[in-house]
């Protein structure tokens, strides 16, 4: 935290040191009578409530900003999808190809982590940060100009790889202010905040196509990252100190990452967790098409339903949160969670297959609905888990969190639309193996051990 704020704080409920540092006021008075016990008590519970105020208005500052940062992927992406069938039209690309501008910005992300997060651990949190939040706002004016669906792609991937630092910076600023216990719920305040931007940015998206084109949302993301650059300049403090950080080269950051992955409970949350966000994102990059163009529903319509689902993720992480965080065991917690979206996923590909008749919208948008809130549930605990194995190397790990979600939801990106715009049975096989996939990596190699210090939500 800003020193200071530590400062202000002293001087403001010691006003002893005031006195003490006036001699000549000193000398023209008798000194004060020793405080009797019940006045030292008070002078006490004053200076700690004091403290304590500053302590919370400066965590919640950094919460805000830590949850703008994680809101950067939703916003570049959700804003984005109630334009996508317009983008095919208005450049005459096919559909599997516009959506290979997911699957870019995803790579980028993916990509840009595996650089910024090493990056925050040898040279603080902060420059790292700033740079790639500008080269962001660059690439994201670029985007609207864009004239052909092959530049969108190329520019979209410059986006994702400078939108990548407040990613894995936001996970590597929570590494280093909180732990344990207190880590799970901070996870599931962020994702409060940054919940509020996949239910905000697809109704902003659906309203700027009623005025203009999709060209207008890169836009208004131009203006929303600009604006993020100047908040996180003027208000958010580096939290790694000068002693914490590795001046090694990329040989040490190499063998920081070779000793992550040997950790077998770390690589299954961390697989656990980037397939399950697989599953997620293969309901990214399909549902514009499946409700629009199958169910016929229009952008707006599409918009209430895909804030409707994000309403549903963050009221389960505040469940995450605030409930199963420190009265079950977050492996339990993480356990229930993937399991719930097996059987969501399996509900989607039946009615998909057309096994109980023909499916309409709303039996779809219910499954869909349960899939997102229990995600609300797995991220954050798979998250917590995987750096709770690890103390030091915070943007690393965070690094490796965030490229294998990112990569492997890129590779699912294409797959959904191989059988084409007419049916959502290919969304639904993706979204099954990527859910069964991730349940088999956490059953196999992070079931808990007798003494392992991160299994247990209330014992940390």
């Amino acid at each position: 935290m800003p020193e200071g704020g530590a400062s202000i704080s002293n001087s403001a409920v010691n006003p002893a040191a005031t006195s003490a540092a006036d001699p000549a006021r000193k000398q023209d008075r008798t000194p004060d009578p020793a405080p009797t016990a019940a006045e030292a008590a008070l002078r006490a519970t004053t200076a700690a409530t004091a403290a304590t105020t500053a302590g919370r208005r400066t965590s919640l500052l950094v919460t805000l900003v830590l949850g703008g940062l994680t809101a950067t992927p939703p916003l570049a992406m959700d804003m984005y999808l109630p334009a996508l069938p317009e983008v095919t039209r208005s450049l005459h690309a096919p559909a599997a190809t516009v959506q290979l501008t997911l699957t870019a910005c995803l790579a980028g992300m993916a990509l840009g982590q595996m650089v910024v997060g090493p990056m925050s651990d040898r040279w603080g949190r902060r420059r790292p940060l700033l740079i790639g939040l500008a080269v962001y706002v660059v690439a994201t004016a670029l985007c609207a100009f864009a004239p052909t669906v092959e530049l969108l792609v190329a520019f979209r991937l410059a986006q994702g790889l400078a939108g990548a630092a407040g990613i894995v910076i936001a996970r590597a600023v929570a590494r280093d202010l909180y732990d344990g216990v207190a880590m799970a719920r901070f996870f599931s305040t962020l994702m409060l905040i940054s919940g509020v931007a996949p239910i905000v940015a697809p109704l902003i998206g659906g309203q700027i196509l009623r005025v203009t084109d999709w060209r207008g949302v890169f836009v208004v993301l131009t203006v929303v990252g600009a604006l993020l650059t100047a908040v996180v300049w003027a208000k958010l403090p580096e939290t790694l100190a000068p002693a914490d950080r590795h001046g090694g080269g990329i040989g040490d950051v190499l063998g920081s990452m070779r000793g992550l992955l040997a950790d077998r409970a770390f690589t299954g949350y961390m697989l656990a967790g980037g397939f399950a966000f697989a599953s997620l994102f293969a309901y990214v990059a399909a549902s514009p098409f499946v409700i629009q163009e199958i169910y016929g529903a229009s952008p707006q319509t599409f918009s209430l339903l895909f804030g409707l689902n994000s309403i549903g993720l963050m009221i389960m992480g505040q469940v995450n949160g605030k409930i199963l965080v420190g009265r079950v065991r977050l492996d339990k917690a993480l356990g229930l969670g993937l399991a719930v979206v097996v059987v969501a996923s399996v509900a989607l590909l039946l009615m998909s297959l057309g096994v109980f008749g023909e499916a309409g919208l709303v039996p779809m948008a219910a499954a869909l609905f349960v899939l997102m809130s229990a995600m609300g549930i797995t991220l954050p605990n798979t998250q917590t888990l995987a750096l709770m194995r690890t103390r030091h190397a915070a943007g690393s790990a965070s690094a490796l969190l965030g490229t294998s979600s990112f990569l492997i939801g890129a590779i699912a990106s294409p797959l959904v639309g191989i059988a084409g715009e007419d049916t959502a049975v290919p969304m639904a096989v993706v979204q099954l193996v990527a859910a069964l996939v991730a349940l088999a990596c956490f059953l196999g190699m992070c079931r808990p051990r007798d003494g392992w210090a991160g299994a247990k939500g209330g014992g940390v």
